[in-house]
């Protein structure tokens, strides 16, 4: 095997080891073995094309070539050309996964589950790195700037999973480098003779003794190593989510200034529906008597990109007292201020302030800071919730179903930013809100009729074991398949209000949570919700509820005009059910406490989640299959190779004269290899004698062992000097006797070295060598001579006709 060849091996190696530190982050991690068998390929492209040769640059753009085809491959077939070349719709295709990639790292906590965005993002990542890897350790010939890559890839790991992964990601990664390093000091002094080679460069001194690659190699691993360890301390952590129970903290400055932006909670919420047992995260005592209407509000979600909903970056101030009044609510709106004093929960650690909105005044110790356009609070440098006890003022907001029909249009500007629609949103979301609201005469009754097809005419069942969904299309599947919990019904809402120019947003916090016999209301993870907020002017963000058999139908959207199906208020969120209904509203066949447990049936659907193909192929799952037994393999390789070659060494052979030499030479090279293991570098300068003298220094053999190693080198001897050599039993076991020996004497540290990792396994690489050298020189010399036979009779043609012609 050539120099760069093993280079190009060890650069691979080296990248998948910094890849390892990614597996925690994502589940199920099989896109590691998607990964290795696509950077076989891209560092087998870069071998073939430095054997042509071709131009650096050039060997760089096939390699790229090559890693775009395998991308196109496993990600957009079915948009490329004969499955395999990209076009612009198979680029199209990749741009979208890889926003939906994106979106998914910030909306999902660890480990996040392996969608088809985040799977292209670390596999393409992957090789990404491979490639750099590869381009500056074996094309430009230089793997010491080949750490910084890697160095990346191990500082985002361990800066996503809150600050460092675990100390054995840590160690793989150190042994790639550090692996990589040494294969490039070996190739670089190959030209001046091998540094471990007992055939071709004598060896001396104690064992142990560094060269001086090795000890340069040592000090650049140790270096970037450090590097490795401090910069993750400073990387920002993805951890939990709004719904989370511990927070991070947010935001920086003195409270007089800053921004914020907040995660999106779907997973955390989607989780927090799904517990088995419904812990309480809040409990409230307030002064009114409906609590129909107490939501307990978290965030606003208003921007919106086709995918998602996500908060915006906001402008945040110190927190203002009185609160400033709610934009558009005008003095001919019915209000009253109610006081409500909240406890949060020990292990409840919350960033932003759980709130009645619109909130009037807080009073609540701690740092805090207040965002304007959302109305919230935002815990500053790491203050959050856990333990609080706080007092808010807000207003009860009942306006009555005229004024909120009668509301004139918005200001351009909020028109503007709050009925923003991407061009990525499926045509079909548009036409079902023009459909569904045929007949509206302006925006409140447009809004009352989406809420009732949601609630009652649609048809849509309440299911919480529904994915979240990710995706242009998540919004349009969900609108076909009709199952779904608060964030499907709330996302899509609001998306299609906006198509009917109607501002909105989402809100995600709790709904109202169930009374207690004292006179509290418990506040649990299952009441976690998202709702719609819609703008009317005069009255303000107003609060819409389209999930079925969830919170409470706000009362203002009761009309009196009659034959309108709308929706009777219902009962607070202690009856609703969090397993998938059997109609569109509530189940009533369901006892209330089968539905608090979750146990009213229903199957639960991966409506929105976009489906890929009907599922692998049966070579796909041989392929993996196979790569996995592989991986497996790999480790134990070197004990398994060991192992045989001491069998085949010390077999059952030798004993006539016809053989005699060959046995005793192959017992004398496995008793050098064992030392060889164990740290004692052979050097067949010497004579056998003075070969096995060394052994028994350097290794501290007890007198059985070093009589057992002098007898082999007298049996050598005789191999080498003798006419006619005789057969010596009992050589094996004196090989073992010394084995057993040598291990005695070591530590702990070099057994396991030696069965591991046994340091004679270099010379695999060296027959590998010798057989690809002869393989090629074979290859050129049946090459030539077929060029020699083709040129023959065209010579001697050629001669004919200038003798004719001289003639």
């Amino acid at each position: 095997m050539s120099g760069r060849t093993r280079l190009a091996l060890c650069a691979a190696a080296a990248t998948l080891a910094a890849s390892c530190a990614l597996l925690p982050l994502v589940s199920p991690a099989s896109w590691i073995l998607q990964a290795i068998l696509l950077l076989a390929v891209q560092s087998g492209v870069g071998a073939v094309t430095r054997r042509v040769p071709l131009a650096r640059p050039l060997t760089v753009a096939a390699q790229a070539l090559a890693t775009l085809m395998m991308l196109t491959l496993v990600f957009a077939r079915g948009q490329a050309f004969a499955g395999l070349i990209p076009g612009p719709e198979a680029f199209r295709h990749l741009a979208g996964l890889l926003r939906e990639g994106a979106d998914d790292v910030g909306r999902y906590a660890i480990p996040a589950p392996q969608t088809d965005g985040i799977r292209l993002m670390l596999v393409g990542g992957v090789l990404l790195i491979g490639l750099i890897v590869d381009t500056l350790a074996v094309t430009f010939r230089s793997a010491a700037p080949a750490g910084l890559p890697l160095l990346a890839v191990y500082s985002v790991a361990a800066g996503l999973s809150d600050g460092g992964t675990g100390w054995w990601w840590f160690l793989i990664a150190a042994a790639g480098y550090l692996m990589l390093l040494l294969a490039e000091g070996r190739d670089r002094l190959s030209q001046w003779g091998r540094v471990f080679s007992g055939a071709s460069r004598p060896v001396s001194g104690e064992p142990g003794g560094a060269t001086a690659p090795v000890r340069t190699g040592r000090r650049i691993g140790a270096l970037a190593l450090g590097i490795a360890l401090v910069v993750p301390l400073g990387l920002p952590a993805m951890q939990g989510g709004l719904l989370g129970a511990a927070g991070t903290g947010v935001g920086s400055g003195s409270g007089n200034g800053g921004t914020i932006s907040a995660v999106n909670p779907l997973v955390s919420l989607r989780d927090s529906l799904n517990v088995d047992e419904d812990r309480t995260v809040i409990t409230l005592r307030t002064d009114t008597s409906d609590t129909s209407n107490l939501y307990l509000r978290i965030v606003s979600l208003d921007d919106f990109d086709g995918t998602t909903w996500k908060p915006s970056q906001r402008h945040i101030v110190g927190v203002p007292d009185p609160l400033p009044a709610p934009l558009g609510l005008d003095s001919g709106v019915k209000r009253t201020e109610i006081t409500t004093t909240i406890s949060a929960a020990d292990w409840y650690g919350q960033d932003w302030l759980p709130m009645p909105y619109p909130p009037s005044a807080v009073r609540i110790k701690g740092s805090w800071r207040y965002e304007p356009v959302g109305m919230t609070l935002v815990g500053d440098h790491g203050q959050n919730t856990r333990g609080l006890t706080y007092e808010v003022k807000s207003l009860q907001v009942r306006p009555t179903a005229e004024q909120l029909a009668a509301a004139p249009e918005p200001s351009a500007a909020l028109r503007n930013e709050y009925t923003k629609v991407p061009k990525s949103l499926p045509a079909d979301v548009a036409s079902t809100a023009r459909r569904v609201t045929e007949g509206a005469t302006n925006h409140y009754e447009q809004a009352v009729e989406l809420q009732d097809w949601f609630t009652l005419g649609g048809g849509f069942q309440y299911d919480t074991q529904v994915e979240a969904g990710s995706g242009p299309q998540a919004i349009s599947r969900f609108l076909k398949d009709k199952r779904g919990f608060c964030v499907h019904f709330s996302f899509a809402m609001a998306a299609m209000a906006r198509t009917l120019g109607i501002p909105a947003r989402v809100a995600v916090g709790f709904a109202p949570g169930t009374a207690q016999s004292d006179g509290t209301m418990a506040v649990g993870l299952k009441d976690a919700h998202a709702w719609p907020e819609l703008y009317f002017e005069g009255v303000g963000w107003t609060r819409f509820e389209p999930t079925p058999t969830r919170g409470s139908v706000p009362t203002y959207t009761q009309s009196d005009t009659p034959g309108t199906r709308l929706p009777e208020p219902t009962a607070p969120s202690e009856d609703a059910s969090t397993a998938p209904s059997a109609a569109p509203s509530a189940n009533q066949s369901c006892p209330p406490e089968l539905r608090r447990l979750q146990e009213c049936g229903g199957p639960s659907a991966q409506a929105v989640q976009v489906q890929g193909d009907d599922g692998p192929k049966w070579y796909a799952v041989l392929g993996w299959t196979l790569g996995g037994l592989l991986v497996l393999a790999l480790p134990l390789s070197p004990l398994l190779w060991r192992r045989r070659m001491r069998a085949v060494r010390l077999g059952a052979h030798g004993r006539g004269e016809a053989d005699a030499g060959p046995h005793i030479l192959a017992v004398w090279q496995e008793l050098g290899d064992t030392a060889w293991d164990f740290g004692i570098l052979p050097d067949e300068s010497q004579t056998p004698r003075k070969a096995a003298a060394r052994i028994v220094r350097l290794g501290r053999l007890d007198e059985v062992a070093a009589a057992s190693a002098h007898r082999l080198a007298d049996a050598v001897e005789q191999v080498l000097y003798a006419p006619r050599p005789r057969p010596v039993a009992g050589l094996a076991e004196d090989v073992r006797r010394v084995a057993v020996g040598l291990r005695d004497t070591a530590s702990r540290r070099i057994r396991l070295r030696a069965a591991l990792a046994p340091r004679s396994m270099v010379r695999v690489v060296w027959a590998a060598s010798a057989w690809w050298n002869a393989l090629r020189s074979r290859v050129s010399a049946r090459v030539a001579a077929a060029r020699t036979r083709l040129r023959g009779p065209s010579e001697q043609q050629g001669s004919g006709d200038r003798a004719e012609a001289s003639g």
